[in-house]
């Protein structure tokens, strides 16, 4: 059936006649858009896998459900592809470093430390101001990437309330002196 579907969305989007965005066009609209910043984790075997995400969105509270989208070339994907589990951990102001840490390819982005090793081996962000432990349920081949849903089984905050957010090429702080 899901098949089907997908079939059905590729032919509707060829069929299509409208004149659509350049890819330049279209970043150019996202980057003026700000977004959280998350580094998703998980295990692969023995390795750790971990990448830096601003696509992560609540789908629904009840059921406990979140997405984040993946690109398919991504060096993470092969281990996404077939994770049961994964973390997400909600950066805070100060952690603009790890999230570009985990942003940046070829290196151990476990290695400067930082994480803590939940009980069932997700790791997740130490300092974050909140991190997700889910369920993988769904990955959905969109365009040239997977959009990823998750099921929320466990959670953590901690007292820090100053998000990290990605804006403009730019890392931000939100907080007291920036609210309306």
């Amino acid at each position: 059936m899901t098949a089907e579907i997908l079939r059905a969305l590729d032919a509707d989007l060829v069929q299509q006649d409208e004149e659509q965005l350049t890819p330049d066009a279209y970043k150019e609209v996202f980057r003026r858009h700000p977004a959280g910043v998350a580094v998703v984790t998980l295990t692969d075997g023995d390795r750790l896998v971990g990448f830096t995400a601003t696509s992560v969105i609540s789908v629904s509270a009840a059921p406990p459900l979140l997405a984040f989208s993946l690109a398919s070339t991504s060096s993470s994907w092969p281990a996404v592809s077939q994770a049961r589990t994964l973390a997400i951990s909600f950066l805070s102001g100060a952690q603009d470093d790890v999230s570009a840490r985990f942003a940046t390819s070829g290196i151990d982005r476990f290695a400067a430390g930082g994480w803590t090793a939940l009980p069932t081996g997700e790791p997740v962000i130490e300092g974050a101001v909140s991190w997700v432990r889910g369920r993988v349920v769904q990955r959905t081949p969109v365009g040239g990437s997977y959009l990823v849903s998750v099921r929320a089984l466990a959670h953590g905050t901690t007292d820090e309330v100053t998000p990290l957010v990605y804006h403009d090429r730019t890392y931000h702080r939100i907080g007291d002196a920036t609210a309306i």
